[in-house]
């Protein structure tokens, strides 16, 4: 009896220790199954690779889909996707991509250099008011075929002499068109879904849904579950997918970087898209090693809607550019974490940094504003800021609140909007004043001067100067690095006088991330080669 008793004590506890265990989590898990469980921001708009905007979209996108290059994160250098090699003329005007013999579509046929003919025709139809057409537009004719002034594409400098070979003519030589190849808009479409869900000139379709989706990346759609998440799983037709380590990487479209950081501490996710301001300094001191601060191409600022009075009026919009303590918000809000931005484009951005500047000065600021006719504040209506709904966002809108209404006597109310409705009106115009952040698309200045040309897909303060747009050309077609850069010069400081937009702070990446995952590098744009990322038991 004795001897039974014992045992079933022991068996007892067994249960018991077991029972009050720690739970597995998703990381312990995921690490365990090859899954990446990954915070990313936002609720996407759209997985249409030719139409998404934000960044938040573009890291599906990029697990999705492939160019003919892609980035390395390091260098930000175009290396082999697609196309396993290529080579320019010595014009510098035509392109020849050689794709490999592997290349597959997710449901396994064949991806063909005619399958980047379409897709890229596609971008630049002006029925489908694709804002990155304008990538496209150093090829020959794309830019008369998406203002359409030409009709035929036919004209359009793209070919398939064969399935595996495209041949690219440009207007101009532009040495950094590989680079351009990397990016999203420049992505294939598979042309026969988009015909069976007529979505060829045609947004918002069924095509971008599981199980419909056909893409081309190391990662293929299984589930989409709207404000919940979105699993992407390995794709065993990806050229290199015995590459791949990872079996699936689960999104969670977590909006509250401080929601995104208790899931992390409680081992839900592998690592979060940003990271409360207010958590930085303590994971500086106790612990360092899952802090991520790395340098990220972004520049943050405000738009002025210039068709809304009274930002219609230069000396305002100068005026409230003026009045603004730029080093004390990253100093003090930001805790060091960014750099003031007095210029729109990035310091040292492929070798060019502005020499035109916009300065703090609030005697300037009152003394413009005065000019204008509304002498500390008098007679100036309020009007509304637009934000995103984070810390962030909230937090530099009440510095700029602040300091508008004590240097100037203005007043402005601040809205927060949720991602998608705070990028849908400022697409529409729909706005006074809006935060605002602009992610180059590759590494060099005219990814940030293009924003602000006439007609561009994403100037959506609906200013206008021709003598702006005529530098942009100029410098498209200047012979050197040298003049091209000067020609940019002139252009940014025509920009900053105009002041339709208010650059605030240069940009990093700054995050939490567990140990496990390898093979992360640090990215300048803030995309990965997830098909890259391995994850340690």
């Amino acid at each position: 009896m004795r001897l039974r008793l014992s045992v079933f004590l022991f068996f007892f506890a067994g249960i018991f220790l077991v029972g009050c265990g720690p739970r597995e989590t998703r990381v312990t898990a995921g690490n365990r199954d090859g899954i990446l469980h990954l915070g990313n921001g936002a609720e996407p708009q759209d997985l249409d690779p030719q139409l998404i905007s934000a960044s938040t979209d573009q890291n599906l996108a990029v697990a999705l889909f492939e160019g003919l290059t892609t980035l390395e994160e390091k260098t930000s250098q175009p290396i082999p996707g697609v196309a396993e090699r290529w080579e320019v003329s010595p014009d510098g005007l035509t392109w020849t991509f050689h794709l490999r013999a592997t290349a597959r579509w997710s449901d396994g046929s064949p991806l063909t250099a005619d399958d980047f003919v379409q897709s890229w025709r596609r971008i630049l139809a002006p029925a489908l008011g694709a804002e990155n057409a304008y990538l496209l537009y150093p090829i020959k004719s794309a830019a008369a075929l998406n203002d359409g002034s030409l009709k035929d594409y036919a004209a359009l400098g793209v070919a398939a002499p064969d399935s595996r070979t495209l041949v690219v003519t440009l207007e101009r030589p532009t040495p950094y068109f590989p680079t351009l190849t990397a990016l999203t808009a420049l992505f294939p479409i598979n042309p026969r879904v988009l015909a069976t869900f007529s979505a060829l000139n045609q947004r918002g379709t069924a095509w971008t849904l599981p199980p419909n989706l056909v893409g081309n990346g190391p990662f293929l759609l299984r589930e989409w579950t709207p404000n919940a998440r979105l699993i992407v799983e390995k794709n065993p037709h990806y050229w290199n997918a015995a590459h791949v380590a990872l079996r699936q990487i689960v999104f969670y479209p977590i909006e509250n970087p401080g929601v995104e950081e208790r899931d992390f501490r409680a081992g839900q996710i592998h690592a979060t898209y940003e990271l409360p301001l207010s958590k930085v300094e303590t994971y500086r001191r106790e612990s360092p090693s899952q802090l991520r601060i790395e340098p990220y191409l972004e520049t943050f600022f405000l738009r002025f809607n210039v068709a809304k009075p009274p930002l219609d009026r230069r000396d305002v919009r100068a005026a409230l550019a003026r009045a603004l303590d730029r080093e004390s918000i990253t100093r003090n809000l930001l805790s060091g974490t960014r750099v003031p931005a007095h210029h729109f484009t990035p310091p040292d951005c492929a070798g060019y940094t502005a020499r035109a500047t916009i300065p703090d000065d609030f005697a300037e600021a009152r003394r413009l504003l005065a000019a204008a006719g509304f002498p500390g504040g008098r007679g100036f209506p309020k009007i509304e800021l637009q934000i995103r709904n984070d810390e962030l966002h909230a937090k530099v809108a009440e510095a700029i609140q602040a300091m508008w209404k004590r240097e100037l006597g203005v007043d402005i109310a601040l809205v927060q909007l949720e991602q998608k409705t705070w990028l849908q009106n400022q697409q529409s115009k729909n706005y006074t004043i809006t935060t605002s952040r602009w992610v180059g698309d590759f590494v060099d200045p005219v990814t940030y001067l293009e924003v602000h040309q006439t007609g561009g897909g994403y100037n959506f303060n609906g200013w206008s100067d021709t003598r702006y747009d005529e530098l942009l050309r100029s410098a498209a077609l200047a012979p050197d690095a040298a003049s091209r850069y000067e020609f940019f010069q002139q252009a940014e400081a025509i920009l900053l006088d105009a002041a339709p937009s208010v650059p605030l702070f240069f940009g990093a990446r700054i995050y939490l991330q567990q140990p496990s995952v390898q093979q992360w590098s640090p990215a300048l744009l803030g995309l990965h080669r997830y098909g890259e990322v391995k994850l340690a038991r």
